[in-house]
């Protein structure tokens, strides 16, 4: 069975798809994928998610130069998540931290747990 087939993609035809770095292990992001742009990661060995605000494919990278580069794919138990061990050029995320995951909790407060990379 290849890895697609393998994939229990939601009622709206996607799954969840985590981003890894793959030299530290911190994760980076998680977003979507539909059955093509899975497709498409595991053919170029880019990220390609599926944008659900904007209904359309969106290359991670295409407009930032932030591009992301598969090393590693893995499912989990249920098929219902797929977890990508990439390098990471520049950002992952959209507010400009190397991960998404840039807040912590400290008390009651959140706080801003990364340095912008330069």
């Amino acid at each position: 069975m290849n890895l697609i087939d393998s994939i229990k993609f939601d009622a709206n035809g996607l799954v969840t798809a985590i981003a890894q770095d793959a030299a530290t292990n911190r994760v980076l992001m998680v977003a979507y994928m539909n059955r093509e742009t899975l497709q498409e990661t595991l053919s170029t060995g880019k990220m390609v998610y599926y944008s659900r605000s904007r209904k359309k494919r969106w290359l991670k990278g295409e407009t930032s130069g932030h591009f992301q580069t598969v090393r590693e794919v893995r499912i989990d138990c249920d098929g219902d998540a797929v977890l990508f061990l990439i390098d990471q050029a520049g950002a992952a995320c959209h507010e400009g931290y190397f991960s998404c995951f840039f807040r912590r909790k400290t008390g009651e407060d959140w706080k801003i747990a990364d340095a912008k990379p330069s």
